[in-house]
């Protein structure tokens, strides 16, 4: 699908802010991109546009958390099977019917906003961290293969392993650095990402990161807890909308 002027405006803007919130909370860029732009877009076209500001950013915040070998040691499972799982997946995505990607970008949206919404998961013992890191990695994978969305799994298994707030930051930003490369390859490979797209993709850069760093102002002027369950609810809405467009 060509872009048009009109419309690439329209996407810097929902980079804007897509990175605007991703600085006030440490996360969100794919959920909030694809969520906006899964209105207008085709789904296909908006998953090749998010590739490059997400790797991009994601290797800005895993420089600024100081994200390190510890880090990497804790978590090597989750991120070996997210990055294997979500490679294979994306061969697959290019044959899925326009429909089926609008409901599973939806159901990846209202589950991520609604569970966060409503409950905390129970704290996972340390005897079960390895088996419950390889389904949240292979669950991560599938998903964000299909959709660009991969965080619901695994910022439901930080919750539960009771991570303080830098690990968060910077285990989140690892992980969706890890999904990133091979979502990358395998949109190239797969025809997703392409000589149309790509450049979009990287013009998307700029407006990514001047979000991003006026987000992290807004950070330390108001309530990040205030602000993220506005954005909750408003992605559920997001998300139920794009359930509607699949079945009507």
């Amino acid at each position: 699908m060509q872009v048009d002027p009109a419309m690439a405006v329209l996407v810097a803007a929902v980079f804007l802010f897509a990175g605007t919130i991703k600085g006030v909370i440490g996360l969100g860029l794919p959920t909030v991109a694809m969520g906006i732009m899964g209105q207008f877009l085709p789904p296909t076209t908006a998953l090749a546009i998010i590739v490059l500001p997400l790797l991009v950013s994601n290797v800005w915040q895993v420089i600024r958390a100081r994200a390190g070998l510890a880090t990497l040691r804790r978590y090597w499972l989750l991120m070996a099977l997210l990055g294997g799982s979500l490679w294979v997946t994306t061969f697959f995505t290019a044959s899925v019917s326009p429909e089926f990607l609008l409901g599973a970008i939806g159901t990846a949206i209202v589950v991520f906003a609604a569970s966060n919404l409503l409950s905390t998961p129970p704290p996972i013992p340390d005897r079960w961290d390895r088996a419950v890191q390889a389904i949240a990695g292979i669950s991560a994978g599938i998903l964000g293969g299909l959709t660009g969305i991969w965080s619901p799994p695994f910022v439901t298994y930080l919750i539960a392993r009771r991570t303080d707030a830098d690990e968060f930051v910077r285990a989140s930003g690892l992980f969706i650095l890890i999904g990133g490369v091979p979502l990358a390859i395998g949109f190239w490979q797969s025809g997703i990402l392409n000589g149309t797209t790509a450049p979009l993709s990287a013009a998307m850069i700029v407006p990514t990161l001047a979000g991003f760093t006026l987000g992290e102002v807004l950070r330390r002027r108001m309530s990040a807890q205030a602000f993220r369950r506005v954005f909750l609810w408003l992605f559920l809405l997001m998300g139920l909308n794009l359930l509607r467009r699949a079945v009507f």
